[in-house]
């Protein structure tokens, strides 16, 4: 059975990150899919499901010295509806440990969250630094970021690439990694952080048929505890028939 986009996201919707998560590992993915460090600045609205889900749409900055020619044209009108944009910037821009970039210009501002929603996206995402927080909160459009910033990106860098594979630096142990995005990977996020599922339908399956089955499990884990049973005992219980 082929999985549509909307199949997809309807499900994805009803549960978490951290659903998702425990899914991804099940299925040898250690790290769960999990970008850490970035914070939610806005939510989107009361009316929507808490958790964004969406096709990634990236977008790679680079330094002006960069040889590759920047990209004209606004990336934004591009944007696909059920989309959640994903804003990178090439590996020397990025750091492994706190602030995770160089760059102290905003990537991202309230303009492209006022065309992004008009567009139907579903939220964005950017391992960097973004402006104009009042105008991401009061569009109720769900953004993503390391930080926050006052400056444009335009002094500083310049976009090389639409709808590429872009790398992350992610802490980790023993060492920092760089995870690969790739356009059309699902993207899952909320307070409790961004994930990324890879496009490949036999993965995709598999979680969306894991998901439901493993959250249930463990509302009758905590029903146990409620009731004074063992954790250990209720999870190994509980979680053996999923």
């Amino acid at each position: 059975m082929t999985l549509t986009t909307k199949h997809i996201i309807e499900t994805l919707q009803k549960f978490t990150p951290c659903d998702v998560s425990d899914a991804l590992v099940k299925f040898g993915y250690k790290n769960g899919g999990y970008f850490p460090n970035l914070v939610r600045q806005s939510q989107g609205k009361s009316s929507s499901p808490n958790t964004v889900v969406g096709k990634a749409y990236t977008v790679l900055f680079a330094p002006y010295d960069d040889p590759n020619p920047q990209i004209g044209g606004g990336y934004i009108d591009s944007l696909p509806e059920d989309s959640v944009l994903v804003i990178a910037t090439t590996p020397a821009l990025q750091l492994p440990q706190a602030p995770y970039t160089k760059v102290n210009n905003a990537l991202y501002g309230g303009l492209m969250s006022t065309r992004a929603q008009y567009l139907k996206s579903k939220g964005t995402v950017v391992f960097g630094r973004i402006r104009d927080l009042a105008e991401h909160r009061q569009l109720e459009h769900p953004v993503f970021s390391y930080g926050v910033g006052s400056t444009a990106h335009k002094p500083v860098v310049k976009i090389i690439g639409i709808n590429i594979p872009v790398d992350v630096l992610v802490e980790g142990y023993p060492e920092a990694e760089f995870q690969t995005i790739n356009p059309g990977d699902i993207v899952v996020a909320d307070e409790n952080g961004v994930v990324r599922i890879p496009q490949e339908e036999k993965l995709l399956a598999k979680v969306l048929d894991f998901i439901p089955r493993r959250v249930s499990a463990d509302e009758l884990v905590a029903q146990d505890i409620k009731e004074g049973k063992p954790a250990a005992e209720s999870q190994k219980l509980r979680r053996s028939a999923v």
